[in-house]
């Protein structure tokens, strides 16, 4: 129950510091802002057992789906979490790794990129939304920032 609490704790503040660094980094124009609604019609697709869409426009518009999109964006990071926690304790018996926390954290970009993406329609790597290269980097610097996260909840906790 512990490594389950420390996964929730490491996987919300790394959202909330993916989240700032997604606002502050996109008003300047350097990366994409993250679409929670967008979010939230991916979410609502897979609930209703459609995990694949050709383009973002063929998702149907669900219910509160800037909420859904929060629910689902701090859902995932708190699953990811949770599998970086408990893997590292099946692994090893030494206290979580910040560095290795870091490391796992900007290598999420890839559940984005061929997990994420192309269930919105955007393609593998995000390369067919309007933004095209852009997304693909964007996702490494949200990762970048959720990496952050992880490895700040973990200096905390350790």
């Amino acid at each position: 129950m512990k490594l389950i609490g420390a996964g929730i704790f490491i996987g919300v503040v790394g959202t909330i510091v993916m989240d700032i660094g997604n606002i502050l980094f996109s008003r300047v124009g350097l990366i994409t802002r993250i679409d929670m609604k967008l979010l939230g019609r991916m979410a609502g697709g897979w609930l209703r057992g459609r995990f694949v869409y050709g383009h973002p426009d063929e998702m149907m518009p669900v219910a509160r789906e800037m909420f859904l999109g929060v629910v689902t964006h701090y859902g995932i990071g708190i699953g990811l979490a949770c599998i970086f926690v408990l893997g590292w304790s099946l692994l090893t018996p030494s206290p979580l790794s910040v560095m290795w926390t870091l490391v796992y954290g900007i290598g999420t970009t890839v559940a984005s990129h061929f997990l994420v993406y192309p269930s919105m329609g955007l393609g593998v790597f995000g390369l067919n939304a309007p933004d095209g290269f852009r997304n693909m980097y964007s996702s490494l610097a949200n990762h970048l920032f959720f990496g952050i996260g992880m490895a700040l909840a973990v200096r905390l906790l350790n």
